[in-house]
């Protein structure tokens, strides 16, 4: 009788036809990627994967954050004995102190001589039998007992979800822009939960904007890292072109020009680095950027597509996310980004791109991006 980690992956990578088994393989290894440090072996039983260790706490919890999970229980794996069967998910049922119970049987091994019905009604008899203070309750039991019969059989109370989502590392890499802000880190993840390779890139203004702030990023980048196991970040000197923003155009338009110069450094790294794509925590109307117009502006500098994942969120939906993730707490720290400081009083909501484009055009744009992309500061953070 052994104590095993069962990993369900998601539905998603059922559907994947001939290509499955990539996606297998790939989930696979971020799973061992997640494990490092911890003794393991891997053990697949029809078409199920187990975990065995003798750190199963430790290991739930990081695997229970690769993206593809769907997820993972602890499971006492037996052999197909129908005595300890029932003996087991009595003990299962007793531990829980719940008052209904349930009992569910996949029966993969068709040469187990009872069906899983007839094992659901003959266990949860067992159980009446065994404990009098409990009662079956098909439709919301307090305590749902699983019964997996297959090669050996595994028997679970507990289940734990998952992040879900696809396989890191099989849709792509994008470039996110990162602030220090509660957005931006949720979209890196929502972009990594999709299978997409996640480096990061932040506009430090020194010293108009101190060294916690750019601290303040790379620990936003470290809690992601919980997620994806490692992030290179670009961090991008922006103090000059602001300057010269603020010198030469308008106020009201200072946002907006600024945002498209983010955006121009941010293709030109991604192009530098053989990445697909930008992405970003921009949700439509919430700042004055991020209007309509403002979007469109902004998205005239890019070569490549960029990527909204919170385009149509709300706030507060944002912020449940990035308290369910772990960066709210470091988010909301009292440190000034590039996009916080040097705001103008009335920015413009509704720019025009001809009259941007005329209004940036006082400025050395090309040596301005060059400069700025050739004294990239690049940092490697690794999850411990």
């Amino acid at each position: 009788m052994n104590k095993l980690l069962m990993v369900k992956y998601a539905s998603e990578i059922f559907l994947k036809g001939l290509n499955k088994n990539k996606f297998e393989k790939i989930l696979k290894n971020n799973i061992k990627a997640a494990l490092k440090g911890i003794e393991f072996d891997f053990v697949f039983d029809s078409g199920r994967w187990f975990i065995k260790t003798e750190d199963l706490e430790e290991a739930v919890e990081r695997v229970k954050n690769v993206f593809g999970v769907a997820e993972v229980c602890i499971v006492t794996e037996i052999e197909n004995d129908f005595e300890v069967i029932k003996s087991l998910a009595l003990l299962e049922v007793n531990e829980s102190a719940k008052s209904t119970f349930k009992i569910e049987t996949n029966r993969a091994n068709k040469t187990f001589p009872i069906n899983s019905m007839d094992v659901n009604r003959e266990v949860g008899a067992y159980v009446l039998n065994n404990n009098k203070d409990v009662t079956v309750d098909v439709h919301n039991p307090g305590c749902l007992v699983n019964i997996e019969i297959r090669n050996k059989t595994y028997v679970y109370g507990k289940r734990i979800r998952g992040v879900n989502g696809m396989p890191y590392k099989t849709n792509g890499q994008t470039l996110l822009m990162l602030s220090g802000g509660i957005d931006s880190p949720v979209a890196g993840y929502m972009m990594a939960r999709r299978g997409v390779e996640v480096s990061g890139v932040y506009f430090h203004s020194a010293p108009y904007t101190s060294e916690r702030a750019k601290d303040k990023v790379k620990d936003l980048a470290k809690i992601l890292t919980k997620y994806i196991g490692r992030m290179t970040l670009y961090v991008v000197p922006f103090t000059d072109i602001q300057m010269q923003i603020i010198e030469k155009c308008r106020e009201d338009e200072l946002t907006i020009i600024m945002r498209r110069f983010m955006m121009s450094i941010a293709c030109r790294i991604a192009d530098d680095k053989g990445m697909h794509s930008v992405a970003t925590g921009e949700s439509i109307g919430q700042v004055a950027s991020q209007t309509m117009q403002g979007l469109v502006v902004s998205n005239d500098c890019a070569d490549r597509p960029v990527f909204r994942p919170l385009i149509s969120m709300d706030k507060i939906d944002i912020m449940d996310i990035s308290r369910k993730i772990g960066t709210y707490e470091t988010s909301i720290l009292p440190y000034e980004d590039c996009c916080t400081i040097f705001v103008p009083k009335h920015p413009k909501t509704k720019p025009i791109l001809e009259q941007i484009r005329k209004a940036e055009s006082v400025l050395d744009k090309e040596k301005l991006i060059n400069d700025a992309v050739e004294n990239t500061e690049v940092i490697e953070i690794v999850n411990d």
